[in-house]
């Protein structure tokens, strides 16, 4: 990666970074924060049970909504940057009130966190900014979503406006699908999150996730993504929060690249300006590649999961110099990421029933892993009061392994997965099928 660190106004200022989260997300930043030299700490809220195995990490027990609390638990510990993972503490304006206190905080605040928890305002906003992406109706009661449904010629996406943790999004096969699931919406399935529904054109293509940093004006890429977010093989079965992904994917050439920021990366952050909102954090651009260009599916104030356990371990020692010049709104634009030519898989391993309803508590035996450019960073894990490591979600682990090709990255992963186990344990065995020269599709 080739940032010019010294630019950074005192680079003594990165010794304790506190990283607010409780997923494999926050555990993979943690992961590649903790490379550089000038970082002595990373803490993490609440974290979970593997993140104290991750070099320099320590988790600190506290309620993030005891303002009052973590202002002092974060002076006492003399925190100079916060990365805020999950979405809903920045729909609550976390990002805000920290920054108010003078802390130097990597994510967006309330107003830039509604580019993803209302996807309403989301849709309108694509829509002012002549971003593309697919015709769309907002409704704000069912009788209002069954007479557009029965209407179209062909079966609408049904969408939950607010925030349900990557599970509020349907694609129906049939109108009666639609009226169902737009019906449990409006019943309460989500909660608020469902008092206003988003029914949208269905568009075809392939999923690609582009991740920009932002510092209110400037950006600099990731590297891109392909994420699964079907629980079961072929990419079939409900939606979940993800069960896998790659990255780079070969899907964008630096041709096509080029025509999605021309389109809708630099039309996003000039549509945010003005509308006088200062994003300091990430953009997740969830594209689909449809044969009339790239059209924008959902955005995400905050890194994707399992995304963002792909692409840390491409980042080197200075990955933290661009989120601290985000914070400060300090990056040239003319940053650079050199993933040295290494390619990155992970895989989800899942407790037995996710995304809905499933049992937790279970041990985790773990065997004899390769851990040559490979990580496990632990999702949702918890620790018995006799130190054993337990299920405690329902995504459970994200193995993740690197190499030169995608073949040799997804060989390690599915052999470490092998020698992980507990009850219930599931994962799909086709994650990245489409860039695994050696992978034969099973009907």
């Amino acid at each position: 990666m080739s940032i010019n660190s010294t630019s950074s106004k005192n680079l003594n200022s990165l010794e304790n970074i506190l990283i607010i989260g409780n997923g494999g997300r926050e555990n993979s930043l943690a992961w590649a924060i903790q490379k550089n030299e000038l970082v002595k700490k990373v803490y993490l809220i609440p974290g979970n049970a593997g993140s104290e195995r991750i070099n320099k990490c320590k988790r600190i027990k506290i309620d993030i909504n005891n303002k009052n609390e973590l202002v002092e638990k974060l002076n006492f510990f003399n925190i100079n940057l916060v990365v805020i993972g999950p979405e809903i503490p920045l729909a609550n304006g976390l990002a805000d009130f920290l920054r108010e206190k003078d802390f130097k905080v990597f994510g967006p605040g309330k107003d830039g966190a509604k580019l993803e928890y209302s996807k309403s305002w989301a849709k309108e906003f694509m829509q002012n900014a002549k971003i593309p992406t697919a015709n769309f109706w907002k409704v704000n009661s069912l009788e209002e979503a069954k007479k557009i449904i029965q209407s179209s010629s062909f079966p609408l996406v049904v969408k939950a406006d607010g925030l349900a943790s990557g599970k509020g999004v349907f694609i129906p096969d049939s109108k009666d699908e639609c009226l169902s699931a737009a019906e449990s919406i409006f019943n309460g399935k989500f909660g608020q999150a469902g008092n206003v529904v988003v029914l949208e054109e269905k568009i075809q293509g392939p999923e690609v996730s582009v991740f920009a940093l932002c510092d209110g004006e400037k950006y600099v890429l990731l590297p891109t993504a392909q994420d699964h977010k079907r629980l079961k093989e072929n990419d079939k079965g409900p939606n979940t929060g993800g069960m896998g992904a790659y990255s780079p994917a070969p899907l964008l050439t630096e041709d096509y690249l080029d025509k999605i920021i021309k389109e809708i990366i630099k039309p996003t952050i000039v549509e945010l300006n003005k509308k006088n909102i200062d994003y300091k954090g990430v953009i997740y651009f969830g594209l689909m590649i449809t044969e009339s260009g790239p059209k924008v599916i959902e955005y995400n104030c905050r890194f994707g999961d399992p995304e963002c356990q792909t692409i840390m371990p491409l980042m080197d020692k200075n990955f933290v110099f661009l989120l601290e010049k985000c914070s400060m709104g300090n990056l040239t634009g003319d940053e650079k990421i050199d993933t040295f030519d290494k390619v990155s898989g992970c895989v989800i391993a899942t407790s037995k029933g996710y995304p809905q309803e499933y049992k937790t508590g279970f041990p985790i035996k773990i065997g004899k892993v390769d851990s040559d450019a490979c990580q496990i960073f632990d999702s949702g894990t918890s620790l018995s009061k006799n130190g054993e490591l337990l299920t405690d979600g329902g995504r459970v682990l994200s193995i993740v392994c690197q190499d030169k090709d995608f073949d040799m990255v997804f060989e390690k992963a599915y052999k470490n997965l092998k020698e992980i186990n507990f009850d219930g344990i599931y994962y799909r065995s086709d994650i990245g099928h489409q860039v695994r020269k050696n992978f034969i599709k099973e009907n």
